[in-house]
């Protein structure tokens, strides 16, 4: 049963989340704070560090200086918070043995004070507080970024829920605050959605409350960017709720047209979907098959339909079956997660919004909920 539209536009962004009522005390348990350097750290730690720095310096030249400023940067959001060394080489053309060098370089710089309170200071613990009307289902969207902030695509899924929300009647709030990812506020929702989350973005006390969350009856929508980070630093985020991990996506043409295949008919995500359609959008491969860690898979893609190694992208052909959207039962809770919509438009593709209208109201537990199994 649908819950009768009480939300109205003006309400929805009175609901948006209001400051905290004081400026919370320094974060001091954020995830790789204690970490020495070495070939997983992430750039943005290394860029923070004088000498560190120096090692990159030194070994790049004059490259480094030529590098685009989102990968060299030290405030987020940063593309240096989701590449280490391996990555980041990439982006100079340097070979291995630079990469050992650097690694070597690193390792021996002293992990100091100073380095511990600038690597937790992209994290927040800022508790906002949210205001309802009506007895529609919660729903907190989560908007933190520190990695890759696409404005055009975030914007637009911003856009298209709390659109969603006013027409089906959901509490819909907005936040961009890590400090939201506690047990008290967490409580209050009935799902929560990740619009394009690029970068560590939750200290360790929240990935607790967020995995408790889940894994005792919390619901996890996430859209595109929200698993397609080059690495990532949480594994039970990756490979548990997410169920793949990013390989890549093709870069020239970056956006191509492609069949999207209905797997799932009887998934109440496929609810109001044609068997197949076509649409445009930067299109994701992944290093496996969510299937095989359990996922049900909800659509595919037709890789006959694109060139996946467009622009000279390798190992991004997953072959016949090729997921782009799936569920996954964690513990009592639930997770969709779509990698379509890099481009704006797919959030006012009528198929694409029927989609994420179902699950949405799946995830809430609208309907049938389908959740004694994935």
């Amino acid at each position: 049963m649908k819950f009768v539209p009480t939300v109205t536009g003006a309400l929805l962004a009175a609901c948006l989340a209001l400051p905290a009522a004081a400026q919370s005390a320094p974060v001091i348990d954020c995830p790789l704070r204690d970490a020495p350097f070495s070939a997983s750290t992430p750039v943005i730690d290394i860029m923070l560090n004088e000498q560190a720095r120096g090692v990159l310096r030194a070994e790049f030249g004059e490259g480094f200086d030529q590098m685009p400023e989102i990968v060299r940067r030290t405030d987020p959001p940063s593309f240096g918070a989701i590449l280490t060394v391996r990555e980041f080489a990439g982006w100079g053309g340097v070979g291995q043995d630079v990469v050992d060098r650097i690694v070597a370089g690193i390792s021996a710089v002293e992990v100091t004070d100073a380095d511990r309170a600038a690597r937790c200071a992209r994290y927040d613990d800022d508790v906002p507080t949210f205001t309802f009307t009506g007895n529609g289902p919660r729903i907190l969207m989560f908007e933190k970024i520190n990695g890759f902030r696409d404005g055009p695509s975030v914007d637009a899924a911003h856009a298209a829920l709390l659109a969603m929300a006013e027409r089906e009647g959901w509490q819909m709030v907005v936040t961009q605050s890590g400090g939201a990812f506690n047990a008290e506020t967490l409580a209050q929702f009935d799902a929560v959605i990740w619009n394009n989350i690029s970068g560590d973005v939750l200290t360790l006390s929240q990935r607790q409350a967020f995995r408790d969350y889940i894994e005792e009856g919390g619901a996890f929508v996430g859209v595109h960017g929200t698993a397609g980070d080059p690495v990532y630093f949480w594994d039970w985020y990756a490979d548990t709720l997410i169920g793949a991990r990013f390989a890549g996506h093709p870069r020239d043409p970056q956006f191509q047209d492609a069949r999207v295949v209905v797997d799932d008919p009887g998934h109440p995500a496929a609810a109001s979907l044609p068997a197949e359609w076509v649409m445009r959008d930067e299109w994701y491969s992944f290093r496996s098959n969510p299937r095989d860690s359990g996922s049900r898979i909800i659509a595919t893609l037709d890789e006959s339909t694109y060139e996946p190694t467009a622009g000279g992208m390798p190992n991004l052909r997953m072959g016949d079956d090729h997921p782009i959207a799936w569920s996954r039962i964690i513990g009592q809770g639930r997770m969709f997660y779509s990698a379509i919509g890099h481009m704006p438009e797919t959030y006012s593709h009528p198929t694409y919004v029927a989609m994420l209208e179902d699950v949405i109201a799946w995830a809430v537990g609208e309907g049938d909920c389908a959740c004694d199994s994935n």
